[in-house]
């Protein structure tokens, strides 16, 4: 159902989860809009992938395409200035010693939320909304529940602003948001997602599995993967 008094800007990065996210507001916001990051990712392939998907969106879906309005793209490089992760640099995927996977880049999703707000606000937008996860993930402080809901409250404090955050796939695994596509756009959204989307975090769009583009060894592509064989196996 549409929520006609409501806007809403979409945090996409051009993954899974973003994506699936765009579909979902579509189907409940009256006017939508997306917000990229370019905060020199390894895995940049995926800046690519949001400008294809959004441009099919519009193409396939043409009741979601009347509602979808400018993309816009921000850099967020400062990020990758502040020091080295798995995500901006050849460095190797593993534990560190702080128990988070070095694929964590502190403060990107709290920059993230920040940016978008002051763009929301600018742009008079009620709704942001991410794909953060803390159901199937690799336990990203900056992806749970309780850090988004300070950083919704810091948010409308420092904009005097009623601005929210909607974080759809919080309590869902990877299984249930290929559902969640499947229900929001029929076999038309998900061959898009799996088509169009980017997860790999090593950037690689030469091998092509059932479930999308990606190494198939990462963890992204592990958490992808894994989502899609129980999906299928239910489905």
């Amino acid at each position: 159902m549409i929520e006609n008094h409501l806007s809403a800007l979409v945090l996409f990065s051009g993954g899974q989860d973003s994506a699936t996210c765009l579909a979902d507001a579509l189907s409940r916001y009256s006017r939508v809009e997306t917000v990229g990051f370019d905060y020199g990712q390894r895995h940049s392939v995926e800046l690519a992938c949001r400008t294809r998907f959004v441009a099919a969106i519009r193409d396939r879906f043409p009741a979601w395409g009347e509602r979808l309005g400018p993309d816009h793209m921000l850099d967020a490089s400062v990020l990758k200035s502040l020091g080295h992760s798995a995500m901006t640099d050849d460095v190797a995927i593993k534990t560190t010693k702080t128990g988070l996977p070095s694929t964590f880049v502190p403060g990107r999703n709290l920059l993230f939320f920040t940016l978008a707000g002051a763009l929301a606000y600018r742009r008079g937008i009620d709704v942001l909304v991410g794909g953060m996860c803390e159901t199937d993930y690799s336990g990203y402080p900056d992806c749970r529940a309780a850090t988004l809901a300070a950083q919704e409250q810091t948010l409308q404090l420092g904009l005097d602003s009623a601005v929210r955050i909607a974080t759809p796939l919080m309590y869902i695994d990877k299984a249930e948001t290929w559902a969640m596509a499947e229900r929001l756009g029929g076999q038309a959204l998900v061959d898009l997602v799996t088509e169009e989307t980017h997860t790999c975090y090593l950037g690689d769009r030469t091998h092509r599995h059932d479930w999308g583009y990606g190494c198939g060894t990462c963890p992204a592509c592990e958490l992808r993967e894994s989502g899609w064989q129980r999906w299928r196996a239910t489905a």
